[in-house]
């Protein structure tokens, strides 16, 4: 059984930075991508961003300049590093991992950012 836990989230000023962790249990390389999304009060789940097994990158338009997405294989880790953050970027973060037909996903990790 596959788990997800992420860590990093919390309360940031706009302007502030914030560093999301994702750790599998397991290999990550078994995953063709992994990813995070996001979803805001009342709203749906939408992308944030996506890396795959060969290290591409996918970035929602509303946060590309300034959120980064990495891995560290050896570590079994994805990360979220978002700078200059804004109040509309307040939500709950879900890590996600992709097999061929399924999905796995995290708990989520609240983020707000208020001052």
């Amino acid at each position: 059984q596959v788990q997800l836990v992420e860590s990093g989230g919390g309360l940031v000023q706009p302007g502030g930075s914030l560093r999301l962790s994702c750790a599998a249990s397991g290999s990550i390389l078994r995953f063709y991508a992994m990813g995070w999304y996001r979803q805001a009060p009342g709203k749906q789940r939408e992308l944030v961003a996506t890396i795959t097994n060969g290290g591409s990158t996918n970035y929602a338009d509303s946060v590309k300049g300034r959120f980064t997405i990495s891995r560290d294989n050896a570590k079994n880790t994805v990360y979220l590093q978002m700078n200059s953050l804004k109040p509309e970027d307040t939500a709950v973060y879900y890590c996600n991992a992709a097999i061929v037909h399924y999905n796995y996903w995290g708990q989520g990790t609240q983020v707000t950012v208020s001052s």
